[in-house]
């Protein structure tokens, strides 16, 4: 799904900043200090982001803020396919503090972001095939193009987390990431969130164990369903672990298999998950005839697939919901 190209322009002001940034964060001013006493983290790509100290203000991506938050780092600004306002992953949360640097995919305003004034931006990495093989010819997610992952690096440093495998894996990957920006994984509070991350996992197994099958779809008037490959994704890849039965849309390409709407009856399930982002609603999804064809459309077992976050507690909320969907569901495909 291509995404429209915008022309980015930094004032007089915005590149007197990122040429101050750029220096500021180049590492080379006091090697010595910086290897003995400084800040490091190598990211999922390979990079290695050298401070004279730990990173405080950090800005990022939605999915990546936001886990991060849950884990005790709060942003200083955030960008995404969406507003940090209306996305699901900042529920709850107080954001007069937080710079809101963009609303949609590549839609960065640099001159927000550079207002900000973080010391690190956090984003992921999507692999470009279902071995998980990373492509640093491509830019990271939640750039448009290298050049503008080039403009937002001026400002700070950039690290990715590698979004691949196991929702599992990912998460202890974040928490290594907020452990190293200063946060107490082993407190009070992270402690209960990974005990409700388990407890949410035994009753995902549990529901999941009726045997019901799910199909997590992302649908889109003139294209019809985009039909996701659990393995490819790290959450539902997650839920798999657990018990949870997708429907294999078959297909060599990586995470995704698209059907027409004509096509579209041959995905059956008794359930549906579909897509919150950008993607249509049941209701939306109804005005088409053969989605009414569908067994989980008929039973009503449509329920929401969130893009969760890669954290404890991001992934006990969504798992329990979902659980208690997949207990409430029929078997009727």
């Amino acid at each position: 799904m291509s995404r429209p190209p915008r022309l980015l322009g930094a004032s007089l002001a915005l590149a007197a900043l990122l040429a101050a940034s750029a220096c500021a964060g180049s590492g080379t001013d006091d090697e010595a200090e910086a290897a003995t006493g400084g800040w490091s983290f190598t990211d999922d790509v390979g990079t290695t982001v050298e401070l004279d100290a730990a990173p405080e203000r950090v800005a990022g991506l939605n999915d990546v803020a936001s886990s991060l938050w849950n884990l005790g780092i709060e942003p200083v600004a955030t960008f995404g396919q969406t507003s940090a306002a209306d996305d699901v992953q900042f529920e709850g949360r107080d954001l007069d503090g937080v710079e809101i640097a963009g609303e949609s995919y590549g839609q960065i305003d640099l001159e927000a972001l550079a207002a900000a004034d973080p010391d690190l931006i956090v984003t992921t990495v999507y692999p470009v095939d279902s071995e998980g093989t990373l492509d640093d010819t491509q830019p990271l997610y939640g750039f448009e193009s290298l050049e503008q992952q080039e403009q937002v690096a001026r400002i700070a440093p950039v690290v990715a987390i590698a979004w691949r495998g196991s929702a599992a894996d990912v998460i202890e990957r974040t928490a290594e990431l907020a452990e190293a920006l200063g946060a107490d994984v082993d407190g009070d509070e992270v402690s209960a969130a990974r005990q409700d991350y388990e407890d949410a996992s035994a009753a995902l197994t549990e529901a999941a164990s009726s045997g019901v099958t799910v199909l997590p779809v992302a649908a889109y008037p003139d294209e019809g369903f985009y039909v996701a490959k659990a393995n490819d994704d790290p959450s539902l890849r997650l839920y798999q672990d657990l018990g949870v039965q997708f429907v294999d849309p078959g297909g060599d390409g990586y995470f995704w298999q698209t059907a027409s709407w004509e096509q579209v009856p041959q995905y059956r399930s008794d359930v549906i998950l579909y897509s919150l982002r950008g993607a249509m609603t049941p209701e939306e999804m109804a005005g088409q005839p053969t989605y009414g064809l569908l067994p989980a459309a008929q039973a009503q077992q449509v329920y929401p697939w969130e893009y969760v976050g890669m954290d404890y507690a991001a992934q006990a909320r969504y798992m329990e919901r979902l659980a208690g969907w997949l207990a409430d569901s029929d078997k009727v495909s």
